[in-house]
């Protein structure tokens, strides 16, 4: 499986794991995705994603019996799902590492999100971020294209 996650009882950071999936078609992906995390957060009920990084998906599938909800949002970050367990209506949030990733680059991340304590963005995670954490978020705002007013 090619999944990870915090163990601690109270996840930390922007994300409580990962997951490497082999495809975008989330009719083959979700059963063994959500099989794995029901063995270890309980029964999954509701599944999120976000809409324009996957292939159409049913909004409902059976897994081992019991029926999850699948919601599609445009607005949900690209790199993240999120789980809803049955059992205190817990939410897992785990960072989608792109199937297309190399081996290298998906251990990496994989390792890094499940790791106790990681409060990395999800850019830090998937080796996105160009620029430093020293960078003031106005200078980031300005080379990302914006302009602060000087007067």
């Amino acid at each position: 499986m090619r999944l990870r996650m915090k163990q601690e009882a109270r996840p930390t950071g922007h994300v409580d794991g990962a997951w490497w999936p082999r495809s975008r078609d989330l009719s083959a992906e979700l059963p063994a995705l959500l099989a794995a995390v029901s063995r270890q957060w309980g029964v999954c009920e509701r599944f999120t994603y976000n809409m324009t990084m996957w292939e159409k998906a049913a909004r409902n599938l059976i897994v081992d019996g019991v029926r999850v909800r699948l919601d599609a949002f445009r607005v949900q970050p690209a790199d993240i799902v999120t789980v809803v367990s049955g059992r205190n209506r817990s939410r897992l949030t785990l960072l989608v590492v792109p199937p297309e990733s190399t081996p290298a680059a998906a251990h990496a991340a994989l390792t890094a999100a499940s790791q106790p304590g990681n409060t990395d963005s999800v850019d830090v995670l998937l080796g996105r971020s160009e620029l430093s954490d020293t960078t003031s978020s106005t200078e980031r705002w300005e080379q990302e294209g914006g302009r602060v007013p000087t007067d």
